[in-house]
């Protein structure tokens, strides 16, 4: 049965009409597992029985036994509709905010999203958030309102008000598109359920329908609640017989979602800066299979039983050959695909080749990343790369991690390299004074699910610290200009430091401004969105990455140039720590007013210049009104109107804001702010306060600055568990004014 599957999927997808790529998107225990799960069940990928029980299962262990809600699956499915065969792609994303990355890379591999919604919760953050990602990727979306047993069973709603219910939902996430859509797609993507782009039903009962096939069947809400009534067994017939989910779901995803060609015909224009008139343009527009070769890497991901690295992406063009040899435009180096395989779920089945519009995994592409695109070597420095991935979080919480057994610690040493691969959003550091590991990640979960992936493919068993906040460092006034010297004195720099405002910031933030961009066209976008002088604008010369601007406004210093791209990397090294608190530098603009470099090399190398930036900055940093920036989440908070007292008070006792509230029937919903580092015991409070009747989501807000009279004593605290002096440095330890 299985060979014959793989033989039947590889036949279809030669015929780009017959392919549809989709993904599951939701907030978290929405149920988009149990939904890929009812889908794999009827591909008879998994028994109906175990997609039962895998649902039963709460949230996190669904996440450690089986791995699939934090790493984004992949399968290919085989559906039949109205006779004829097509084959779905089908890629299950996290819906936890702290895996948030996970959704913005898998968007680049989709065409259409299969978005899931509780009946009984409706729209939350991360909904929200997983929509916004999607259109802006151009997704197109279908809606799935899971959880329809709850209305019946929990809350014993009559068909009126389910079907009130269901209006709501749609209505909400209908603006969510035509806030969110661009222009060309706001009208034409609204969900009309009468066409049969709404489904609704239980992915844990397995049922499912839509408004046309209820049409067509005879079906009526009065029957669904019947069975319910009558029990378990009624129930599975209901599903089996009347409406099982994954015809509803499949025949909708045919019916609706574009083919790649059609897709990439307006995707491509926006994900990809090249020429859409070029050769590759044409071929990707079209999702030519024989047009030169364009694979978009979307996931890296260490393959657990021969523990190498394998890439997994769309084939936008071309198409993906065993011993092909590649170039893989950012790492700027080429590569040999050794092995072409699809997924299967966990396992991946070799083929020989995969053509245009599928997505397929390559072994062999070692020094590929996530976002990388490989293209075929006659393309070598022809074909620029797809846009940036933006991520909607940054990390900010980090753990000092060790092995249990310190024989292990190379064994670790090689396994954090490979996550940090696998996962770009977690990020591994080691602190040169105290020699520790540290891991940062959006948030504990996120850190949790990562130690457990170190067990579980490296059989690593290790101890990590208590969870502790990263703080940013930055200024909120003008310095003077300060003259950094080195060491041997026959260098000198004169620098200031200044605040970014926060329109730059959010330009940097949204990939609109990034280092590597024309020039001239950066120069206009910062004039014209943020009202830089143009000038200035003109002569940046780094972007760092976490949001600092280096501007050169200097004229006729002799010898620059030649140091240029050591006084760059001196500003990103002072950027990665600043002086406070030797936490990283965030939205400030550095500027070069003027230099004395020496003209013979010997006395202008990196160990000269590195000090001379450094404490010219450091010292205009501590002169500026330094202050740290602490990270602050978005808090969605339904409860019934009798709690809202108490968890405002949870809230305010937490540092936290309310935003705004909102009635909905007998519930509240709370939109709040609050600072990470009050989040920890905030699931334990919120459920004490209201005797678990609450539910809420977090996403990543804002940074924000820490108020000014816990500012010194949390330097304090940072510069201890450092290791360094408790009282921050003072400016003249770094230089004399100029």
């Amino acid at each position: 049965m299985r060979v014959k599957h793989v033989d039947e999927i590889l036949k279809i997808m030669r015929n780009v009409e017959q392919i549809r790529n989709i993904g599951i998107v939701a907030h978290v225990d929405h149920g988009k597992t149990t939904t890929s799960d009812s889908l794999l069940a009827a591909a008879g990928m998994i028994s109906q029985r175990i997609a039962g029980e895998a649902l039963a299962l709460d949230y996190l262990k669904v996440e450690q036994q089986r791995g699939i809600t934090v790493k984004s699956a992949n399968i290919s499915l085989y559906h039949e509709y109205q006779g004829k065969p097509y084959v779905i792609n089908l890629v299950d994303t996290p819906g936890h905010v702290d895996f948030s990355g996970h959704v913005t890379r898998s968007l680049r591999m989709m065409d259409g999203s299969i978005v899931v919604v509780d009946a009984v919760e409706g729209v939350m953050p991360q909904t929200e958030t997983v929509l916004r990602q999607s259109l802006e990727e151009r997704v197109r979306p279908i809606l799935f309102i899971n959880k329809v047993d709850r209305l019946i069973k929990e809350l014993k709603y009559t068909p009126q008000q389910i079907q009130q219910r269901f209006v709501e939902i749609i209505k909400e996430v209908n603006h969510l598109i035509s806030l969110y859509a661009d222009p060309e797609f706001k009208k034409k993507w609204q969900l009309d359920p009468m066409s049969g782009m709404v489904i609704f039903g239980s992915a844990r009962d397995k049922w499912g329908i839509s408004i046309p096939l209820a049409q067509k069947r005879g079906i009526k809400f009065s029957d669904i609640i019947d069975a319910y009534n009558k029990g378990k067994e009624a129930i599975e017939e209901f599903a089996t017989k009347v409406a099982p989910l994954h015809e509803a779901l499949l025949d909708a995803v045919v019916k609706f979602i574009p083919n790649p060609r059609e897709a990439q015909g307006y995707r491509i224009p926006k994900i990809w800066k090249g020429d859409i008139n070029s050769e590759v343009g044409k071929a990707m527009l079209e999702a030519d299979p024989n047009g030169p070769l364009v694979y978009a890497i979307s996931f890296m991901r260490v393959d657990p039983k021969i523990r190498r690295l394998v890439a997994t992406g769309r084939i936008f063009s071309g198409t993906l050959r065993q011993g092909d040899e590649v170039w893989l435009v950012n790492a700027g180096k080429s590569a040999k695909v050794l092995q072409v395989s699809i997924y299967m779920g966990p396992d991946r089945e070799v083929v020989d080749e995969i053509p245009a519009g599928n997505i397929a995994a390559a072994l062999g592409l070692e020094d590929a990343r996530a976002g990388e695109t490989a293209v075929a070597v006659s393309l070598k420095d022809k074909v620029p790369p797809f846009e940036k991935l933006h991520y909607v979080s940054e990390p900010v919480v980090t753990v000092a991690i060790e092995p249990k057994n310190p024989k292990d610690l190379p064994k670790l040493i090689d396994a954090l390299y490979k996550l940090s691969i696998e996962d770009p959003t977690i990020q591994v550091k080691i602190n040169q004074e105290t020699g520790e590991y540290l891991l940062s990640g959006m948030g504990p979960l996120h850190i949790e699910i990562a130690v457990w992936w170190l067990k579980e493919t490296f059989g690593l068993e290790v101890k990590t610290s208590p969870p502790i906040v990263v703080y940013r460092e930055t200024v909120r006034a003008k310095s003077q200009v300060f003259e950094g010297k080195s060491p041997n004195k026959h260098n000198k720099l004169y620098i200031s430091v200044e605040p970014l405002d926060e329109e730059t910031i959010k330009l940097i933030q949204n990939g609109e401004i990034t280092e590597d961009q024309d020039v001239y066209e950066r120069a206009k976008i910062l004039k014209e969105k943020a009202g830089w002088d143009y000038d200035e604008a003109k002569r940046i010369w780094a972007i760092d990455e976490n949001i600092n601007i280096f501007i050169d406004k200097t004229t006729g210093v002799q010898h620059l140039r030649e140091v240029k791209d050591t006084i760059i990397q001196g500003f990103r090294l002072a950027m990665k720590e600043g002086p406070l608190a030797k936490e990283p530098v965030r939205g400030l603009k550095v500027v070069l007013h003027d230099a004395v470099i020496h003209e013979d090399p010997a006395h202008r190398g990196p160990a000269q210049i590195y000090p001379a930036v450094r404490n010219a900055i450091y010292a205009a940093i501590l002169t500026s009104k330094p202050t740290l920036l602490e990270p602050l989440q978005k808090l969605d908070i339904r409860v019934p109107q009798e709690y809202v007292s108490n968890v405002i008070a949870v809230i305010s006792r937490k540092r936290g804001k309310i935003l705004d509230m909102k009635e909905y029937g007998v519930m509240m919903r709370i939109i709040a702010e609050l600072p990470v580092a009050e989040s920890f015991d905030l699931a334990a409070e919120l459920r004490s306060a209201t005797q678990g009747r609450a539910f809420w989501g977090t996403e990543f807000s804002r940074w924000a600055p820490v108020p000014d009279n816990m500012l010194m004593d949390l330097v304090k605290k940072i510069r201890e568990r450092k290791g360094l002096p408790p009282e921050p440095p003072k400016p003249e330890d770094f230089i004399t004014p100029f």
